[in-house]
């Protein structure tokens, strides 16, 4: 399987790429990183350094990959946070172009642009490309729960609210949606879930919700989620896979008392989940 992913990079800590391709070639993915910064450290720090990478010189990078004939063994395009309207663009532009080297190629889009918590922490242009260009040429989808009451209009917070907000993002395009951070009312205390849809039905996983922000987590989920999609075409396993390898992962992580991911360490967790969460049929 072979991954083109087109995200940020740091060069301490771990999310976008340096979150994403770790564990993707740990469960035996070739995974072509395609930059869009290269920063010191993840902004949440508050200062960084390093340069945003021009659209024009991302857009150069994947000509000539193409160039090379590898687009026609691109099974999946992967993005995620995207910090203008020209990167927005060039994914775009190299999804049409991996779709016409291949037209079995899966296009997953993590639509990042922020959290309950903290709101919208994204350039103002970014959620409106995302809602009206990018979701709509994705083939799976990965919102949290409040990047999902975006895309649609909507206030999810029961089960039945976001399945209904799930419809209505199926709707715009994609045929797969899976929302991260699924905290509903009634869940049990103490747990956190995770909700995947496809045509073949919806399907929710519960974990033990720990009080700790990771972040390159959500890139990671995406990214696993995707390889174990494209590999069984099966969400319900694609979720346990990847619910299984992320808690494991943020619960080392903060056992460990420290704030980046323990990415390398958890390696073990990624090539071999241990599925101690089972996937719950609700629609």
């Amino acid at each position: 399987m072979k991954i083109l992913s087109i995200q940020s990079a740091v060069a301490y800590g771990h999310v976008g790429n340096s979150a994403a391709v770790f564990p993707l070639q740990r469960i035996g993915v070739e995974v072509m990183p395609v930059n869009t910064v290269n920063f010191s450290n993840h902004t949440g720090y508050g200062a960084w350094r390093g340069p945003l990478i021009p659209p024009a010189d991302v857009r150069d990078v994947i000509v000539g990959i193409e160039e090379r004939g590898a687009l026609a063994h691109v099974d999946a395009v992967l993005s995620g946070y995207q910090g203008g309207v020209g990167i927005g663009d060039v994914i775009i532009e190299a999804v049409e172009r991996v779709k016409a080297a291949n037209p079995a190629a899966l296009y997953a889009c993590d639509p990042v642009m922020g959290n309950a918590k903290s709101g919208c922490f994204v350039a103002p242009e970014i959620p409106v490309l995302l809602r009206d260009r990018v979701v709509p040429a994705a083939d799976i989808i990965t919102p949290n729960q409040f990047e999902l009451g975006y895309l649609t209009g909507t206030e999810p917070s029961t089960l039945e609210s976001t399945l209904e907000s799930v419809d209505l993002a199926r709707a715009m395009g994609p045929s797969i949606v899976l929302v991260t951070s699924v905290e509903r009312p009634d869940r049990e205390e103490g747990t956190i879930e995770m909700l995947a849809v496809d045509d073949s039905g919806a399907w929710i996983v519960r974990t033990p919700f720990l009080p700790f922000k990771a972040n390159g987590s959500g890139d990671v989920t995406a990214a696993l989620f995707t390889a174990h999609y494209c590999e069984t075409r099966d969400v319900k396993v694609a979720l346990e896979r990847t619910s299984s390898s992320v808690f494991d992962l943020i619960e080392l992580t903060y056992s460990s008392g420290e704030r980046e991911l323990k990415l390398v360490e958890a390696q073990e967790f990624y090539a071999h989940p241990r599925l101690q969460f089972t996937a719950e049929r609700v629609r």
